[in-house]
């Protein structure tokens, strides 16, 4: 269980940060760039939420809560000594994943085929999941870039790029399953 009594620290004054392990690092560092980035999709998300109803709100409060897991996986380097963890460190699993790509096939199932790439906008609901979408490949191009330095759980990469996939396909289906979709139209300014 996480207490949260005191919100403040004045631990991080200096521009440093604790990591999941202890270890202090920049708060500017790659790691805490990545989760911090899927902290922002989180936020994002909870914008998404206010025109989100049903099954689309409760979908997206799962992912919410997903990305918290992502961060506390994220935060916590040396995956070689989670045994040895007093308290093993939450991890994404394979199956969190999966559930995504369940979603996804279900939702892309009512959607009518492409026949050009989507502009962002629509609905209210399709423009702000097309900014997780973004923020989304924003926070797996971290976690890539943070896994060419350190090692990084690969269920985890995996989410973020399935959940981009997840977000765009969430907004068609908010756009009357891709009837009201703002197409682009190569060329159309010239």
């Amino acid at each position: 269980m996480v207490v949260l009594n005191k919100i403040y620290t004045r631990t991080g004054d200096a521009g440093e940060t604790a990591l999941g392990n202890g270890a202090r690092v920049a708060k500017h560092s790659l790691r805490v760039t990545a989760y911090g980035t899927s902290d922002e999709l989180n936020a994002t998300i909870g914008v998404a939420r206010l025109h989100a109803d049903g099954l689309m709100d409760e979908r997206l409060m799962r992912i919410q809560n997903d990305l918290f897991d992502l961060g506390a996986d994220l935060c916590r380097p040396d995956m070689a000594k989670d045994a040895e963890s007093e308290y093993p460190p939450l991890r994404m699993v394979d199956s969190q994943v999966s559930r995504l790509e369940a979603e996804i096939d279900e939702m892309n199932a009512d959607l009518a085929p492409l026949r050009s790439f989507v502009l962002p906008g629509g609905s209210a609901l399709a423009a702000h999941l097309h900014i997780c979408r973004t923020v989304a490949r924003r926070a797996e191009r971290l976690a890539v870039e943070l896994s060419g330095h350190e090692e990084v759980n690969p269920a985890a990469v995996k989410y973020l790029n399935r959940l981009s996939d997840w977000f765009f396909v969430a907004s068609r289906a908010a756009n009357q399953n891709g009837a009201g979709d703002v197409l682009w139209v190569p060329g159309a300014n010239r």
